[in-house]
């Protein structure tokens, strides 16, 4: 008999005389007094409520707890910050084969160097196009039999529709791509493309967006046309000319060019930072065999269904030539953006030099294997037969792609969900004669979690509101830490003092393991509910929850006698959170890539988005996933007064300090700037009657800024720019009589007209009504003829009684912009001749004040006409910590 196995209260002893059986009895009565007794079902203890002496209870010394949490999550921030610095480390690619960011960087030096490249300028038009065209004959000169290269400079014209922005319409003329086909010798039926654009938002050298990317694609472009290994299907390099103009050029290509019929898949480089690691952030639609081409065939993989599906939600103000290829090109794909350093993007501080060449070769190495295993795949001319199915996939630290289809992520999702709904429904519903008292216990805890959260979702709210109405928003914009200190502790803080307080009063007599384990349970159903819900929706994103509900459940499973042994407190902790690694690390992962794309988009979200509400709802948010199961610890913890004033006197000493104004929202640091972005047009404006008299005229300086702040900290510096010159709307005229250059009036209620002399450009616009014509049904056909500068904004609303029914343009129905005026963009490249179009309305049989406005703004991005020696004059006024792009415009306002 193994006596290691006989309880020690039941030790065998030789049978003997009556002292021995008294001593044992002794000894019973003494043990039986010492024994702990198990607990009662509903966990109390204490007073009269309790039967029997007290259970120990799992109990944590706040000492001990607390600082092991923080330590937990700091540990996992590290590890995650370290995995994003690491993986941006490539080695060196002097003296290996294969793709060279040393010669990348050459071509991306060269492009920029060139300067801003504004469709219509001689730089994106003449001096980019034939430097690209130059590097690419260097590049056939040198490339091997197998290869056979073909190039052709396109110029189409074209117009089309998009619910962008709230809706628009697009025209363009004569604009530029630059189309190379690599191909077998032998030629081939099938392509994938490969898409990138050279032109750049005015002002700005445009390194990331995109001249890196048209690098890449050189190279690329370089390093297989050297290769022996012949392709199976063609490569097509795109090099468009016009996707700052709202992707005409990728428009162009799709729908008229001759090659695009062979195109089965795309990839997409674009930008949203300046370098570091792309992020693919769309696929499809649909075609998960290009997700699983992308997992096998990446190096350094970076990839997210969060970042689609967030992206697609139409929350971020972008858009890319995905969207052209998928929506009028109907060819699915992959689209890829460079994210960190968001702040310069699109400013004069984009560029070359702060692209790190790591970043180069990371992104060479991924798009060159893609490229490749597309081009040598049997999928690609039978992707008709893999097209169905959506896809789950994101990234693991960098390391490796996790993807399977969606319709098994469905499957896994609910089986996760009835699995842990079964657990909790035999936990409480056991035994069956305490099951309401348990039911009742539960839905307590459930509901108490919930109420913590609300209150904490209104408390930081709160804070957030106060620091905008005080003139105190985007404290942290420069010094990013300030937000967790004052959104995350406030948050942090109210969510233990709720639960305090209900330790304290409600479960004042309640066993701590036990309520524990109840709130434990609590946030179990929580996830288990959102995992559920999520997924019946169809998100993708649905993954998340099912790592909060399954390693959670298996943790607890795994770890449930743990927690009654004694002297297993610490071990109970440290088995906890190494269960909980896996969700709590991802989360960590997925807050980093969260914070370093909307931050920086707060600072160009427009004037009237309060971004301290935005990112202390991120932050409140991710406060409450964080301490989804960690607010059990409240409960096991001996007290939380420590924890409470460290986290309030943070929250008060930041809240101080930010109302102070110490924190400066911007930053001209030469190495790490974090402008402030401000717009300004020279504008004459002038509004014509019936008879095409000139019944008023204006002309100013008129200001737009990008952030909630508006000018408030440009006053001190510039004290002209105030309040006292806020933009009038005029509301007779579409888009208040102002020449916006995109249909954004929503997002920007406030800006600035601050008066100055009339400007007369040297190449004004021309706006003729070549005809009107009655049709039938009552309607009205008028046509015009336009000429003017390469950027023009055409504004259209039609008077009361009146209706546009068709026009020229788009597929001749016309869209709307919020507000019912209508909008359209048009630009054009060089050569090009009078744009002419017609509208066709409907309209009452005697009009008294005409059927419709219509206005004709031109802008000058380049040129003599761009500055006027005002508006340069006031530029150079502005403090160096704002990124200012100033130009001239002419608008006109016609009655017909």
């Amino acid at each position: 008999m193994d006596h290691g196995a006989v309880p020690p209260a039941w030790r065998l002893r030789p049978t003997g005389g009556q002292r021995d059986q008294q001593q044992d009895q002794q000894r019973d009565r003494h043990r039986d007094r010492h024994r702990p007794p198990p607990p009662r079902e509903d966990g109390e203890t204490g007073g009269k409520k309790c039967l029997g002496p007290r259970r120990r209870p799992l109990a944590l010394a706040e000492s001990r707890g607390v600082p092991l949490v923080l330590l937990y999550l700091l540990g996992l921030r590290a590890l995650v910050q370290v995995s994003h610095r690491q993986l941006l480390r490539q080695p060196p690619s002097a003296g290996r084969p294969g793709f060279s960011a040393s010669r990348a960087r050459g071509y991306l030096d060269n492009i920029t160097a060139i300067g801003p490249r504004t469709v219509g300028s001689p730089a994106n038009e003449i001096l980019t196009v034939n430097y690209l065209l130059d590097q690419i004959r260097a590049i056939e000169r040198e490339s091997t039999d197998a290869h056979k290269i073909s190039v052709d400079v396109q110029r189409p014209t074209g117009s089309f529709s998009i619910d962008f922005l709230g809706g628009f319409t697009s025209y363009y003329a004569n604009i530029t791509n630059v189309v190379v086909k690599l191909e077998p010798r032998n030629g081939a039926e099938h392509a994938v493309l490969s898409n990138c654009h050279f032109d750049s938002v005015p002002n700005t050298p445009g390194a990331s967006d995109d001249a890196v990317s048209c690098a890449v694609m050189l190279e690329i472009l370089n390093t297989l046309s050297k290769s022996s290994e012949s392709l199976q299907h063609a490569i097509i390099f795109l090099f468009n000319g016009a996707e700052e103009n709202i992707l005409q050029a990728s428009h162009g290509f799709i729908t008229q060019h001759e090659w695009a019929k062979s195109i089965r898949a795309f990839i997409n480089l674009e930008a949203a930072g300046v370098g570091g690691k792309e992020l693919v952030f769309q696929t499809g639609p649909e075609n998960p065999w290009l997700v699983q081409a992308y997992v096998v065939a990446a190096k350094h993989p970076f990839a997210s269904v969060v970042a689609q599906e967030i992206f697609q939600s139409g929350i971020i103000p972008a858009d890319t030539d995905f969207r052209i290829y998928r929506d009028f090109g109907n060819v699915p794909g992959i689209d890829l953006a460079f994210i960190e350093n968001g702040y310069i993007y699109h400013t004069e501080y984009d560029t070359s030099d702060r692209i790190l060449t790591d970043s180069i070769q990371r992104a060479g190495d991924n798009i060159l294997a893609v490229l490749k295993y597309l081009a040598t795949s049997d999928k690609l001319a039978k992707s008709f037969e893999y097209r169905h199915g959506n896809v789950v996939f994101f990234d693991v630290l960098g390391l490796f792609v996790l993807a399977y289809p969606a319709r098994v992520g469905t499957i896994m999702n609910y089986i996760t969900a009835v699995v842990a709904f079964i657990y909790l429904s035999k936990k409480v519903l056991q035994p069956k004669t305490r099951a309401m008292h348990n039911l009742k216990k539960f839905f307590t805890a459930f509901g108490l979690t919930l109420l913590s959260w609300v209150c904490t979702l209104v408390t930081v709210l709160i804070v957030a509101v106060f620091i905008s109405i005080i003139g105190r928003s985007l404290s942290w914009y420069t010094h990013f830490y300030v937000s967790v200190f004052l959104y995350g502790t406030a948050a942090a803080a109210k969510l233990i003092l709720v639960h305090t307080l209900a330790k304290k009063f409600f479960y004042k007599s309640m066993n701590e393991q036990y309520l524990g384990d109840i709130f434990f349970d609590a946030s179990l159903m929580i996830w288990s509910i959102a995992l559920a819900v999520v997924t019946h929706v169809g998100l993708c994103s649905a993954f998340i929850c099912t790592l909060w509900v399954a390693f959670p459940l298996l943790t607890k499973l795994l770890i449930h006698k743990e927690s009654s042994q004694k002297g297993a407190t610490m071990k109970f902790v440290m088995m906890y959170m190494l269960g909980m690694f896996v969700p709590y690390l991802y989360m960590m992962y997925l807050s980093w890539t969260v914070f370093e794309m909307f931050t920086p988009i707060m600072g160009r979200s427009g004037s009237e988005i309060l971004p301290d509400v935005v990112l202390a709802g991120i932050i409140l948010v991710i406060t409450i996933i964080l301490s989804s199961y960690f607010i059990n610890f409240i409960y096991l913890v001996k007290s939380t007064k420590t924890t409470l004033l460290s986290l309030t006197t943070v929250f008060v000493v930041t809240l101080i300090l930010v109302c102070s104004g110490i924190f400066f929202p911007y930053s001209s640091d030469g190495a790490n700037p974090k402008p402030k972005r401000i717009f300004l047009q020279h504008t004459s404006r002038r509004f014509h009657d019936l008879d095409g008299n000139v019944v008023k005229s204006d002309s100013g300086i008129w200001i737009n800024v990008f952030d909630y702040n508006g000018i408030s900290h440009i006053t001190p510096h510039v004290p002209e720019i105030n309040d006292t010159i806020r933009t009038p709307c005029e509301e007779q005229a579409p888009f208040c009589g102002l020449p916006w250059i995109l249909p954004v009036h929503f997002m920007f209620r406030k800006n600035w007209y601050l008066p100055a002399p009339e400007i007369f450009p040297s190449s004004p616009v021309h706006f003729k009504v070549l005809s009107k014509e009655l049709m039938p049904w009552n309607s009205v056909r008028l046509s015009f003829e336009v000429s003017g500068p390469s950027h023009m904004s055409l504004y259209v609303r039609p008077h009361e009684g009146s209706a546009l029914s068709t026009w020229s343009l788009g597929d001749g129905t016309p869209v709307a912009s919020l507000g019912g005026d209508y909008f359209v963009f048009y630009s054009h490249g060089l050569q090009a001749t009078p744009w002419r179009f017609w509208i066709e309305l409907t309209a009452p049989e005697k009009p008294s004040d005409g059927i419709v406005s219509l206005a004709i703004a031109a802008h000058y991005f380049f040129g003599e006409d761009q500055k006027s020696p005002q508006l340069s004059a006031l530029l150079e006024r502005l403090p160096d910590w704002t990124f200012s792009s100033g130009w001239s415009c002419t608008y006109d306002l016609f009655l017909y």
